[in-house]
């Protein structure tokens, strides 16, 4: 083998070793964020009316929540609330937009 191909073979090792290290730190940024998806688009449950991946029946319900950067769920700009009041994203499941 020459010593080119040696060369390749390191740096194409280090650049998969490297990118697997990535995706695990990308995947720890995220957090849990409630009522910022849309109807069977959610994450997971977190009361009733959801079950699990991709069942909550409305829009920005309260008690699903989808996975989204750290650091990013409160600030996320929704539209506002029927009554005209904002609608903002919780790390904790909320009251409001629950299915009937």
């Amino acid at each position: 083998m020459s010593n080119t191909a040696k060369t390749l073979a390191i740096a194409g090792a280090v650049a998969a070793a490297l990118a697997g290290t990535t995706t695990t730190a990308s995947a720890q940024a995220k957090e849990k964020c409630y009522g910022v998806s849309l109807a069977g688009k959610n994450d997971c449950a977190a009361g009733p009316g959801t079950t699990c991946a991709g069942t909550s029946t409305v829009d920005y319900q309260g008690n699903a929540w989808t996975l989204v950067d750290a650091g990013t769920c409160e600030s996320m700009e929704l539209p506002a609330q029927a009554d005209g009041s904002a609608r903002k994203g919780s790390l904790e499941a909320l009251e409001r937009d629950l299915p009937a």
